[in-house]
């Protein structure tokens, strides 16, 4: 690869990261309706180069989402699977991603418009939570019939009480706590699931992209 080459690459490599990080801060401050002329304006790029670099919206979108989860989110679940409290780990790994989430609310919503999450993604973070999961139900800090996809919907449900009167999060800091009581170890049974996971339905029926 010649230099003028390399050049090139490395220019487009900090193009697009400065397009994903704009991404970010504008669907944080905006909401779910800001544009790519808005996003282009913020990473100080023509419009045509954020089109030729990612296609179209969802594009931006997916990417932002993944940057964003790579580094809010997935070490969350990695770190709590070194804790020795695995029940306390459980818990703060779960706070830490309504925390942020909620606090991202415009690039939650936008990829939920977008349909841009997809199971693989929400894998990534529950997968490791699994292993989490397991160690509190064996210490008898959790319930034994509480899968993984429990905590998925414990996320989802908290996150449904965010909303922009409240920027201090107390609601869902609220709301998981009263989710995160129920997880205590209880005589009675918890109804069955159904058979299909309702992430594959947010993310239009498809497992895997």
């Amino acid at each position: 690869m010649t230099v003028p080459e390399q050049r090139q690459r490395a220019d487009a490599v900090r193009n697009a990261d400065r397009i994903v990080r704009a991404a970010i801060e504008i669907f944080r401050e905006r909401g779910p309706d800001a544009s790519l002329d808005e996003i282009a304006r913020r990473a100080g790029i023509g419009s045509a180069t954020v089109y030729r670099r990612f296609g179209d919206r969802d594009g931006v979108i997916r990417a932002a989402f993944l940057t964003y989860f790579a580094e809010e989110i997935e070490p969350l679940a990695l770190s709590a699977r070194a804790e020795a409290d695995a029940g306390a780990a459980l818990a703060g790994a779960l706070a830490g991603a309504v925390d942020t989430l909620a606090a991202h609310q415009g690039l939650v919503m936008a990829v939920k418009q977008s349909r841009a999450l997809s199971v693989d993604i929400a894998e990534r973070f529950m997968g490791p939570l699994s292993t989490v999961l397991t160690r509190a139900q064996e210490a008898g800090q959790v319930r034994d019939d509480v899968s993984v996809r429990d905590l998925a919907a414990i996320v989802i449900m908290a996150l449904a009480t965010a909303h922009p009167g409240d920027p201090g999060q107390h609601d869902p800091r609220r709301y998981l706590a009263l989710l995160l009581s129920s997880l205590r170890p209880s005589a009675d049974r918890l109804p069955a699931p159904s058979g299909q996971h309702f992430l594959d339905r947010a993310s239009g029926g498809c497992s895997k992209t």
